[in-house]
């Protein structure tokens, strides 16, 4: 089997930029003190990398690691689809939700973005909770935020279990109702309460985690 081609990045060395073996980024990088360079597995990602520099780059690597992303950010930090990937792509005008828990039950926390600028749009954070009511309150948060500003993004989940919940608008968590968790229930009557009384007409779709990489809104610590 033919090796695989790998282009490769140089931001500091003799001769800063992107070539397509190693023979030749080795000869701009020996003998250079501190000298920055990266592999790339497609020429496009490799000169985007170079655009956006090494931190940034490093940024987004560190997004991706988990699950090789179609999306990459441009030099204007806006996201942009990888142009070497083919099939059904996300839409990059739309709003993206997710939650993160540590433990399960544990300190609980999601958030929504703007999908083209990675724009933090809202968050919410509660000291115990677990990650299917965190996925469950950002889409509603999400579906209200969209009404209250007119706006008519899809939405996008990564969570099939919340999606359900609030289509049956119902949160259907096990969770134990006590002291400690008394103010997060309000807050979740609170947003069935909303489902049951406002109509919406944002499309709610479930982000393919396995053919674009983790939701933009993903808190990074899986």
């Amino acid at each position: 089997m033919a090796k695989k081609q790998k282009y490769y990045v140089v931001w500091q060395g003799k001769e800063p930029g992107v070539y397509d073996s190693w023979a030749e980024c080795e000869k701009r990088i020996k003998g250079v003190a501190g000298a920055r360079f990266k592999s790339y597995e497609s020429k496009t990602l490799a000169e985007q990398a170079y655009r956006i520099g090494p931190e940034l780059a490093a940024s987004v690597s560190e997004r991706q690691s988990h699950g090789e992303s179609i999306l990459t950010v441009d030099s204007e930090g806006m996201t942009v689809v990888r142009s070497d990937v083919e099939g059904p792509k996300p839409i990059l005008d739309a709003i993206a939700v997710d939650a993160a828990c540590s433990g399960n039950p544990g300190v609980m926390e999601y958030q929504g973005v703007y999908v083209a600028s990675r724009t933090q749009l809202f968050h919410f954070k509660a000291p115990v909770g677990t990650n299917n009511i965190g996925e469950f309150l950002a889409i509603v948060h999400g579906l209200a935020y969209l009404k209250k500003n007119n706006m008519r993004q899809v939405l996008y989940s990564d969570s099939v279990n919340a999606i359900n919940w609030v289509q049956a608008k119902a949160c259907r968590t096990k969770l134990a109702l006590t002291p400690e968790t008394e103010k997060l229930y309000e807050i979740i009557r609170r947003a069935e309460a909303w489902l049951h009384n406002n109509t919406y007409t944002t499309e709610i779709r479930k982000w393919d985690t396995d053919h674009w990489g983790e939701i933009p809104a993903d808190f990074g610590r899986k």
